[in-house]
């Protein structure tokens, strides 16, 4: 394996893993996505064929396969490069991979605008430990963003996601026999551990609007968590954690 040694800042590679941690259009164009650290590499290394380039710092030590492009910058470069306070002294690209069709399934998860990355991040994570197939619709953020592939512990790396506008998976739903269920708190709800979530789509909706009112009205029912009553609303992950542990009771 060949290794490059890059000292300036303003070197061509270097400005574009700015534009790739900062702009979700740059990781579109390029094909490519940024993350950072050492733990988020070695898991890369482990599951991810998508593996580009790896960027370490002096002193840093890694395992890198010999396919994959080694770049080594000064410290203070790499201080310069990460989006972390306290770099690990590991950056890496990967190539995003290719966009998969979605197949409707019994027991998987729908996510409906969720916008923060470390929710997106955690529910990703807690969806690979379960192995709940996750469907992202419109509105989620990038699941492609060092915030979120950092929240999700790597889970990116393992596990194939799922992005699709609402009219293609519910019209893939109907026509698989498949219910979708959303998650909102009304009164004509069911508690959603009397329904059998493992041969539903469960939908769960953004931090500050919950599920889309397009989507309520097609759903084929409505759940929700019971909770003490003067808890209006619970964190968009725990709720989908309570949801995918659920599907598999």
């Amino acid at each position: 394996m060949t290794e490059q040694r890059i000292t300036s800042r303003k070197n061509p590679l270097l400005q574009q893993v700015r534009k790739l941690l900062s702009s979700r259009k740059a990781r579109e164009e390029a094909g490519l996505f940024a993350a950072e650290g050492t733990k988020l590499l070695a898991e890369a290394v482990r599951w991810y064929p998508g593996l580009d380039t790896v960027i370490l710092s002096d002193g840093v030590e890694a395992a890198v396969p010999d396919t994959v492009r080694l770049i080594r910058v000064p410290e203070d470069v790499m201080v310069s490069l990460s989006p972390m306070e306290s770099p690990q002294g590991a950056l890496f690209l990967c190539r995003l991979p290719p966009k998969k069709r979605f197949t409707p399934e019994k027991g998987s998860l729908l996510l409906d605008g969720i916008q923060d990355p470390g929710n997106l991040g955690t529910i990703l994570r807690t969806a690979d430990a379960l192995d709940v197939n996750v469907t992202l619709l419109e509105g989620c953020a990038d699941p492609y963003s060092h915030k979120v592939v950092r929240a999700s512990m790597g889970a990116v790396f393992r596990k194939e996601i799922v992005q699709a506008g609402w009219a293609e998976v519910k019209a893939a739903c109907a026509a698989g026999g498949i219910p979708v269920a959303v998650t909102a708190l009304s009164s004509r709800a069911t508690d959603l551990r009397q329904a059998d979530l493992k041969q539903m789509a469960v939908v769960i909706g953004s931090e500050g609007q919950g599920v889309r009112r397009e989507i309520l009205e097609a759903a084929d029912s409505e759940l929700i968590i019971p909770m003490n009553p003067r808890c209006e609303s619970l964190n968009a992950a725990v709720a989908a954690t309570i949801v995918m542990w659920q599907m598999k009771q």
